[in-house]
């Protein structure tokens, strides 16, 4: 994030609420202010606010916006069952 924007707001929202319906209680959120904490911004390489880095499992994955398509996010973060939220299944 870089600062408190409604995008970043969004950004975080989203997020938990996806982590929360796919993953629950088998993950582990950090968010960080780019603002405040450009030394991390620099050293993960992060160029675009706001970012998600997955860090485990391995490898790596990266996704920038407002991750407002569950479905897109889940599926780039490598979410098991990436299709969509369970609240939006047929």
């Amino acid at each position: 994030m870089a600062g408190q924007t409604e995008r970043s707001q969004a950004a975080v929202a989203n997020l938990r609420l996806l982590c929360e319906s796919m993953v629950p209680g088998h993950y582990e959120l950090e968010v960080i202010d780019a603002a405040e904490r450009p030394d991390v911004v620099a050293e993960e390489r992060i160029l675009a606010t706001p970012t998600v880095v997955r860090l485990a499992p391995l490898p790596q994955r990266r996704v920038i916006g407002d991750l407002s398509d569950h479905g897109r996010t889940a599926a780039a973060l490598g979410l098991p069952e990436a299709d969509v939220l369970p609240s939006e299944r047929r």
